[in-house]
């Protein structure tokens, strides 16, 4: 499984309950047409964390990075609800960083470091 991680601060105007049920139908429309596994996000709990920190965490979970290249070629597909889906999420984020994680040690490290 895979992590692909979004740090997101929304817009000024941009509602947090809003922002959160519009997310939920994207991915939960991304899940159903299997290009994710699964999703959570969570906020930043009384605003502790580093200065950098953004407000919000989106956790996406993919099994491979061919699922996550799926994932982003359904985005682009221009199908009118997934355009829908995206612009009304995608109009609320102000700020967003990504990143991609993995558990480690993977199998591939595992049996690499077994052969050590």
């Amino acid at each position: 499984m895979n992590h692909y991680h979004c740090a997101i601060d929304l817009k000024d105007d941009a509602k947090a309950v809003a922002f959160a049920a519009a997310l939920d139908v994207w991915m939960s429309h991304l899940q159903a047409n299997g290009v994710i596994q699964s999703w959570h996000l969570c906020r930043r709990k009384l605003g502790f964390g580093a200065p950098i920190a953004r407000d919000f965490l989106l956790q996406i979970e993919v099994k491979d990075l061919a699922q996550l290249d799926q994932a982003f070629r359904f985005t682009g597909t221009g199908d009118e609800q997934v355009e829908r889906l995206y612009t009304t999420v995608h109009q609320m984020v102000g700020t967003v960083d990504t990143s991609l994680y993995r558990p480690f040690p993977d199998p591939e490290r595992a049996e690499r470091m077994a052969l050590l």
